[in-house]
């Protein structure tokens, strides 16, 4: 089963050289799920061929322009070509205005139920659950009110050893409670254990967006142990003033931070128009954290 992160767009404040403002899709199951929309988020699906009629969940991180611009004119392509399903926005309360706004005075009444989810983002908070995935807002350190996200993969059922369970003849009936890890008695009262008839399931997986936050030790305990984390790196650390003061990270404290959070691999992305090689940012974030890999736009990353 597919866990995958593509890159539309890692560019801080504004699209330049090419790189375009902050969007990913994280496709997990077949379920498709939208972070942050910055602008010409919908030509990079294009561009991508992601089918975005096919999402049903976005999460917006804050309400700066370079992480949500891109959602009207999504919300409207979405109406204009017959969409019907429900489309489901998590995002800060003033989110819900901006959107009111843009369809009552554009006169659009929605082919589609728009459910909006708001975010409160001074706490951690379950705010998506189905029977495959959870997802947990993360409370970031910016400017304005700002939300990460943590995508985590249920835990899967235990999985059937075929040649045992032919050995054994077992009755199809008791599959189920097999995989949840029952131990099955014969007929003739005999036990056989579990641990012999079925095998590990595969380790969940998780997945860990922070966007836009200074250094802040604080959400250590909510990225902890994550499979793959995107932390934002807009500055390098010749620059950390001015990330203190603008309310960003460095790469190198994007390397500390994975790190400390005991993440199996890194990402680094919202990167400064200042810079147009990137490769000196990775290089930082490596030095304290080696398994780091920029967000280059139509890169995917898999979780296996």
């Amino acid at each position: 089963m597919n866990f995958e992160i593509s890159i539309l767009g890692s560019s801080s404040a504004t699209p330049i050289y090419q790189r375009h403002p902050t969007a990913q899709i994280l496709r997990i199951h077949e379920r498709f799920f939208l972070i942050d929309c910055g602008e010409g988020t919908l030509i990079q699906m294009i561009r991508y061929k992601i089918k975005y009629q096919r999402i049903n969940h976005i999460f917006i991180s804050h309400l700066h322009g370079d992480h949500y611009l891109g959602l009207l004119g999504l919300i409207s392509t979405m109406h204009l070509q017959g969409r019907s399903n429900e489309l489901h926005v998590f995002g800060q309360p003033e989110l819900k205005e901006i959107i009111d706004i843009q369809l009552k005075y554009s006169e659009t009444k929605l082919r589609y139920p728009l459910v909006f989810h708001m975010l409160d983002a001074k706490s951690s908070e379950l705010i998506f659950e189905d029977e495959e995935v959870t997802v947990n807002s993360i409370p970031l350190n910016h400017r304005i009110p700002c939300t990460g996200f943590r995508f985590s993969e249920k835990p899967r059922k235990r999985k059937l050893d075929r040649d045992m369970i032919e050995k054994y003849n077992v009755p199809i009936e008791l599959y189920e409670d097999l995989k949840d890890g029952k131990d099955y008695v014969t007929a003739e009262g005999k036990t056989i254990s579990n641990a012999e008839l079925t095998q590990d399931p595969k380790e969940p997986r998780s997945y860990a967006f922070c966007s836009d936050t200074k250094y802040d030790e604080r959400i250590l305990k909510f990225i902890s142990n994550v499979d793959l984390l995107y932390h934002e790196a807009t500055f390098m650390s010749d620059k950390a003033s001015r990330a203190e003061e603008t309310f960003h990270s460095t790469s190198a404290q994007a390397g500390i931070m994975a790190r400390k959070a005991n993440a199996k691999r890194l990402l680094i992305g919202h990167f400064s128009a200042r810079y147009k090689n990137l490769y000196p940012l990775l290089e930082e974030a490596k030095a304290e954290f080696s398994n780091t890999t920029l967000a280059l736009e139509g890169d995917r990353f898999s979780i296996d």
